[in-house]
């Protein structure tokens, strides 16, 4: 125990005696915040509740309120709790219970204030501070969630509901680690906890572990049979892995369940060519039509019925959906491209001098020695990692974060202080928690494929971190991938440029200009792929590529199409399949519909 809180202590017994019974209260509950089993806190706020002659309410009166909570009577048990606070002010129970009534009518606000009234009467109260976990989670206060997150565990670590929120914030927050380590204790502590096996799963998927996620969706799905996610999470698993036929019987199950389960009806949707009388088509349209659809539902399915009219050569229709569906995905993003342009400017300043290159002596030599392959997305990265990937020397690691999450803290810091200077700890920073993060595939093979297309933004990083890297920069005709790019759906949320025309073509604009102001920065550090060029002169491509790799020749890279490796992106279909050409072609098709998009793009 701190002096300082022996004299916090010291303090409340004193002006206790003297009758300020709730300054003392807040003493002792300030201890209690800090050390949540001190005995002597504990006690003196037990003498302080027994001065005051406070009984606990009637359990009678307290199971008629819980009664009605029950019954979903939200308004009669407010009501009724409420009057019982009036007569028992200090009862925390009675506080954690009025939290739960004002969360259920949707008053998060006034929730959080009972929850935290809970919390400051009795500071190990468990429940109530994952409760105003719950609460500010739902606010969108990630933070301050965790924080009370941690306070339930910390008084009860026994606590699976508790691991299991906090795995999904850390999830969201692309801290995997810390997330499968929640999910671990999650289903530990309650093995038949059927939505944890669930995001176990998930997160495993994330960090390339797809054999151990399809165990952990199969035991979701053995505990609760009808419980859809899983469902169609092991469609999404087995159609990375390229069992496109289990994939499809997955996503089938998830809404046999669940009709109206949209992301899954979109799921399936990317699987199926359409004739016009196929079923999943009325009703999906049924679904769309509903008054009480969500935003992000409502989204899903105007981009699976814009390939459902694809597939059928209804154009009128195939736009009607697509456009709606990006508006409405824009829209729920709330995007700008100010933020992209501003970006871009700070990265000019950032390496507007000579470029800072670490220098070797600086640090350790790494085993490990990364490709990064960038450009926009729907250029080819997709391919071109599947081909490496191919060779017997390289591991394809998809599509990684941790670059982001390792230079986003530094930018952000530059930005706060307004410096433009890199420091060389911090890119020794980069380079030591990004090759971290790769050793932990703990796969044997040395190098080891990068293929996040935005990471583009990152070359000045990449290039002054790790001297050794090569960076693959894949360029294709811009309308083919403008048009590829719209009519996705990606669940990623830092391309909200994708989801208008004219932020495309903007955003297009802005990475052309970033890219020609690498070139100019590292001349002859970028190696240049013509997506168009591989498709046609597949083996001389090949062999370039990998000689630009320091990688030798591997006749696995021309049969890329027969790897198993896991591919996650929109391209898992496609690269299962032999190299083919005119796909840069196909935006012809609509060319009327897409006229604003080409003019924009005609100086690309």
């Amino acid at each position: 125990m701190t002096i300082k809180t022996q004299r916090l202590l010291a303090r409340a017994k004193k002006i206790a005696k003297k009758g300020d019974t709730e300054e003392a209260q807040k003493l002792y509950t300030i201890v209690l915040e800090e050390y949540p089993q001190n005995q002597e806190a504990k006690n003196g706020l037990l003498a302080l509740k027994q001065g005051q002659g406070q009984l606990d309410p009637p359990k009678a009166k307290i199971q008629s309120v819980v009664a009605l909570f029950s019954n979903g009577q939200i308004e009669e048990a407010l009501s009724a709790v409420e009057v019982l606070i009036k007569d028992f002010p200090n009862d925390p129970l009675l506080f954690n219970i009025s939290g739960a009534c004002y969360q259920a009518i949707g008053q998060l606000n006034e929730a959080v204030k009972s929850f935290e009234k809970a919390v400051t009467i009795k500071p190990d109260y468990a429940e109530s501070h994952y409760n105003l976990g719950v609460t500010l989670q739902q606010l969108g206060q990630l933070d301050t969630a965790v924080k009370c997150y941690e306070k339930a565990l910390a008084i009860k670590h026994d606590y699976p509901k508790a691991h299991n929120n906090l795995g999904n914030i850390f999830l969201n927050l692309r801290q995997l680690d810390a997330a499968l380590d929640h999910f671990e204790w999650a289903v530990a502590f309650k093995p038949d906890y059927a939505e944890a096996h669930n995001n176990l799963g998930i997160v495993l998927v994330e960090l390339g572990q797809d054999d151990v996620a399809i165990k952990s969706y199969e035991k979701s799905i053995a505990i609760k049979p009808d419980y859809p996610l899983p469902h169609n999470n092991l469609g999404i698993a087995f159609q990375k892995l390229g069992q496109m036929d289990a994939a499809v019987e997955s996503y089938k199950k998830a809404v046999a369940i669940k009709p109206d389960y949209a992301t899954a009806q979109f799921n399936l949707s990317a699987m199926k060519k359409y004739t016009a009388n196929d079923p999943q088509i009325s009703i999906m349209q049924s679904l769309l039509s509903r008054s009480d659809l969500n935003l992000s539902d409502r989204i899903h399915l105007c981009f699976a019925l814009a390939k459902v009219n694809e597939d059928l050569g209804e154009q009128d229709e195939l736009f009607e959906f697509l456009h709606e569906g990006n508006r409405l995905r824009k829209k729920e993003l709330n995007y700008s491209i100010d933020n992209d342009q501003e970006i871009n400017l700070f990265f000019k300043k950032l390496f507007s001098s000579t470029p800072f290159v670490i220098e070797k002596s600086s640090y350790e030599t790494s085993t490990i020695r990364p490709v990064f392959i960038v450009g926009m997305p729907r250029s080819g990265t997709t391919l071109v990692e599947q081909i490496i990937a191919s060779h017997h020397e390289v591991y394809g690691a998809g599509e990684l974060y941790n670059l982001a999450n390792s230079i986003s803290p530094i930018l952000e810091g530059h930005l706060n202080q307004n410096t433009n200077t890199l420091l060389e700890k911090e890119l020794l920073t980069i380079r030591q928690q990004y090759l971290d993060a790769l050793s932990r595939f703990n796969v044997s093979e040395k190098v080891i494929t990068d293929k996040m297309p935005l990471n583009f933004r990152y070359i000045g990083f990449i290039l002054s971190a790790f001297p050794e890297a090569k960076i693959v920069h894949l360029k294709r005709d811009a309308r083919a991938i403008c048009w590829s790019i719209y009519k996705h759906y990606f669940n990623a949320t830092e391309n909200g440029w994708a989801y208008n025309l004219e932020d495309l073509a903007g955003f297009y604009g802005l990475y052309t200009d970033l890219m020609d102001f690498w070139h100019n920065l590292f001349p002859d550090k970028i190696y240049d792929m013509c997506y168009e060029d591989l498709t046609t002169n597949q083996e001389e491509e090949t062999r370039k590529l990998l000689e630009y790799c320091e990688l030798d020749w591997d006749e696995n890279c021309l049969n890329f199409h027969t790897s198993k490796r896991a591919v996650k992106t929109a391209s898992a279909l496609q690269v299962r399949q032999k190299m083919y050409q005119g796909s840069s072609e196909v935006w012809k098709k609509h060319e009327v519909y897409l006229q604003p998009l080409i003019k924009a793009l005609s100086s690309y």
